[in-house]
């Protein structure tokens, strides 16, 4: 008998336009938040959830993703089991222009 075939797994989004600046803002006040941003920005492209390098556990962690993922900064998506991450640069700069380059060049200087 076959085995009934698994859901793929997708993670939610927020469509950019029902994202206000205040929630963006919040989601880059913290700065385990901005230090995921920024190492991102600086993998200039995708990174896997546990090759960050931040000074909390993984289950805080997580929490921080999610913060990010539900203000719109990044998206999230699976690749087999291992979820991978991705800056959503090119929707905030046309939503929030200059916000998200200005965050990045803040963090690092």
């Amino acid at each position: 008998m076959a085995r009934p075939r698994a859901a793929a797994r997708t993670v939610e989004h927020p469509d950019l336009l029902d994202v206000s600046l205040q929630q963006v803002l919040e989601a880059l006040v913290d700065p385990v938040r901005r230090m995921i941003v920024s190492q991102l920005a600086q993998a200039d492209g995708e990174k896997s959830c546990g090759t960050f390098d931040t000074p909390v556990s993984t289950s805080t962690l997580t929490h921080h993703f999610n913060v990010l993922r539900e203000a719109g900064v990044i998206r999230q998506y699976y690749v087999g089991t291992t979820k991978m991450n991705t800056l959503r640069a090119d929707e905030l700069e046309e939503r929030f222009p200059g916000l998200l380059s200005s965050v990045v060049s803040a963090s690092a200087a």
